[in-house]
């Protein structure tokens, strides 16, 4: 029904950007907010950013406020997550979401991307 594909994941050194992509598929009208999560490996995934499409509504993780930009395209179908400033500890597989809420909690997203790998060297 739904599909969402994650993008532009890679090795970047710390300090430098990635801009992540997601596009959505199927019938999502009903998904309201997309959300960005991170897991590392051995770790919990991890809320990081998310956007309500009705408002323009943000939320972030406090370990990337100030340095990563959830936006929206023009079309609704598309999500885009700019991270710059990046740390070792940004190092995480990255996943897009939808939900009918602005929430963290990642039970609250009814459909998720395959994910893409983050790398930051040091």
């Amino acid at each position: 029904q739904v599909q969402l594909v994650e993008s532009g994941g890679g090795l970047v050194q710390a300090g430098g950007s990635l801009r992540l992509s997601c596009v959505a598929s199927g019938r999502t009208f009903s998904s309201d907010v997309m959300g960005w999560f991170r897991q590392a490996p051995g770790k919990e995934r991890e809320f990081v950013a998310a956007i309500r499409g009705s408002d323009g509504s943000t939320d972030y993780a406090d370990s990337v406020k100030g340095r990563f930009t959830a936006s929206r395209g023009n079309a609704k179908n598309t999500v885009y997550l700019q991270m710059n400033s990046l740390k070792s500890e940004d190092t995480a597989v990255y996943y897009c979401a939808a939900s009918m809420a602005l929430t963290t909690i990642p039970r609250m997203y009814a459909y998720w991307g395959q994910g893409t790998q983050v790398t930051v060297s040091s």
